[in-house]
């Protein structure tokens, strides 16, 4: 009898789940808003409850709804900075998507307390070293991309706690090999990626090379 009871105890359980239970996904109310902004809500995998938010694929250049940008006469959505604090009651958040939107560094206060995200696309923000500093205590992130943003080398400081991470990307923004060299002793495991060397500097290696004197 205490066997039969047990089983239907877990059948039971099983069913809520299906019906809704806690184990079923995100609350499908911040999904639909997150889709009503212009992002969407994905599984990382089947068996895994990490959840990926992407935002770039439905907004235009100004970081605005795609939909936004068709009906000029029309209510535009509100910007990103103060809808982000949703991803709070989200679920387990390992991977978010902000590049070319319009969140700055006022955003960024509600990444802070994201335990689990691995994954932050901020690549063509308006993001400086202000909005830096909430990310201090994401440890377990891994992959930043702030291509094209404002940072510095001032900004950089706030990273050199983030053990976990691996790859930084940095192209087009203010800091410089120094910053990033500093970053790079703290961080021995991440590989700091500046791009490409400026035009400028590609011209004075070159003029330095000329210099040199010919090889009989």
């Amino acid at each position: 009898m205490i066997a039969i009871l047990l089983l239907f105890g877990v059948t039971l359980n099983g069913a809520a789940q299906q019906e809704g239970g806690s184990d079923d996904g995100p609350d499908p109310a911040l999904v639909e808003k997150i889709q009503e902004l212009g992002g969407r809500v994905m599984r990382v995998a089947a068996n895994d409850p990490g959840l990926e938010v992407a935002f770039h694929l439905g907004r235009n250049k100004d970081g605005l709804r795609q939909a936004d940008a068709s009906d000029s006469d029309g209510p535009r959505s509100p910007a990103l900075d103060g809808e982000l604090a949703m991803l709070r009651d989200l679920g387990r958040l390992v991977s978010l998507h902000l590049g070319g939107t319009d969140v700055t560094d006022k955003g960024l206060a509600h990444l802070a307390g994201q335990a689990a995200l691995k994954r932050l696309h901020l690549e063509k923000t308006k993001v400086s070293d202000a909005g830096l500093a909430h990310l201090a205590g994401l440890e377990s992130l891994s992959y930043l991309n702030l291509y094209q943003t404002e940072v510095t080398d001032a900004g950089l400081a706030h990273l050199e706690g983030l053990k976990s991470l691996k790859n930084l990307y940095l192209w087009q923004t203010k800091v410089t090999p120094e910053g990033a060299e500093k970053l790079r002793q703290a961080l021995p495991a991440c590989t700091i990626d500046l791009g490409w060397k400026a035009p400028e500097e590609s011209d004075e290696a070159d003029e330095a090379e000329e210099s040199q004197p010919a090889e009989n």
